[in-house]
């Protein structure tokens, strides 16, 4: 079983991307030598926009088909906890810290219990995260949210965050020996579900249900105390997101792999490439830092965290996992 066969192609994704690209970057010309001019390219984990001596971080995510896992369940008071993770994860990559988020929730059909367990979870994922839900909208659309009986419904979300332009993180200071940390996820996070959903039989998708990790508090604290050189979240195309910060290549030689991804690989005979291209694997974010500092933070956060070491970074291009005493370099893009 792989990703594609289960029906997401993420090299058809990459392609698709580009050509988004072209007429998305065209559009940073109207805001050029503007309040809100764009200070870098598409292709980061966010955005940033100039607003003086701050920029601001722009991002926006959804939940994916982790939402089909709560309507069979009948269990809809965690997958707000996954739109805010996935959002707020995504902008402190930037050095950024999440202030606000828009959300926006479509139905198949309108049921107001089901409309309040979406916003106890959004609640609880905006307090772990320090932010204020603004605003949003609703919409009922029957012909085009289909879901589970009349409980489908789909959720995205819009975050912003904030961050003195000389403190954003963009992965120019990244060198090789740089030491990758890893800091554990909870699960399966909010990626990968199509494929986990082929995989495992529905009395095991209590396990996958698990709210995706946030590392917000966590992140600003390093932060703020050490010299990061860049940082990734391991979300959608896995260990290929580390691609993003940096020219150079990583080799990751020390990952604790979680039971469910074992339990994945083994009942879907999924290929080792595919699993570290599709999943976290038991690691939802890195920190890259020179050496030194790293052996600070696991000196001080090792457990406080659930931080360790899983890697370095190395001049060669393009991410190599070390697995039982075979390298093999995980193909594509992010």
């Amino acid at each position: 079983m792989t990703y594609s066969k289960a029906g997401v192609n993420i090299d058809r994704e990459v392609l698709a991307i580009k050509n988004i690209k072209k007429w998305v970057s065209k559009t940073f010309d109207f805001r050029k030598g503007k309040v809100g001019e764009v200070l870098s390219d598409v292709g980061s984990y966010a955005n940033v926009i100039d607003m003086g001596d701050y920029a601001l971080a722009v991002c926006m995510d959804g939940v994916g088909s982790k939402v089909l896992v709560a309507q069979e369940l009948k269990k809809f008071d965690t997958v707000g906890i996954d739109l805010v993770a996935m959002n707020v994860n995504d902008a402190i990559c930037l050095g950024a810290e999440p202030i606000a988020m828009v959300d926006y929730m479509a139905f198949t059909k309108i049921d107001p219990d089901l409309a309040r367990d979406l916003a106890a979870g959004i609640y609880e994922g905006a307090r772990q995260a320090g932010i204020a839900v603004v605003g949003g909208e609703t919409a009922t659309l029957p012909e085009i949210i289909k879901g589970v009986d009349d409980r489908g419904f789909d959720l995205a979300a819009t975050v912003i965050g904030v961050v003195k332009k000389d403190k954003i993180i963009t992965g120019e200071k990244i060198a090789p020996g740089d030491v990758v940390l890893g800091m554990k996820s909870s699960g399966v996070h909010s990626n990968g579900f199509t494929l986990a959903r082929k995989i495992l039989p529905k009395t095991m998708w209590t396990m996958i249900l698990t709210p995706t990790r946030i590392y917000v508090k966590e992140v600003l604290e390093l932060i703020g105390k050490y010299d990061v050189h860049g940082l990734a979240h391991i979300t959608g195309s896995g260990f290929l997101n580390l691609g993003r910060s940096t020219k150079y290549g990583f080799l990751l030689d020390k990952i604790q792999e979680g039971m469910v991804f074992k339990k994945l690989q083994e009942l879907g005979n999924v290929p080792d490439k595919e699993m570290y291209r599709t999943f976290n694997m038991g690691v939802g974010f890195c920190v890259i830092a020179a050496e030194a500092d790293a052996k600070k933070i696991v000196q001080e956060y090792g457990q406080k965290f659930d931080i360790y070491e899983i890697g370095r970074v190395v001049p060669e291009p393009g991410v190599r996992i070390s697995k039982a005493g075979n390298v093999f370099v995980l193909e594509g893009t992010k």
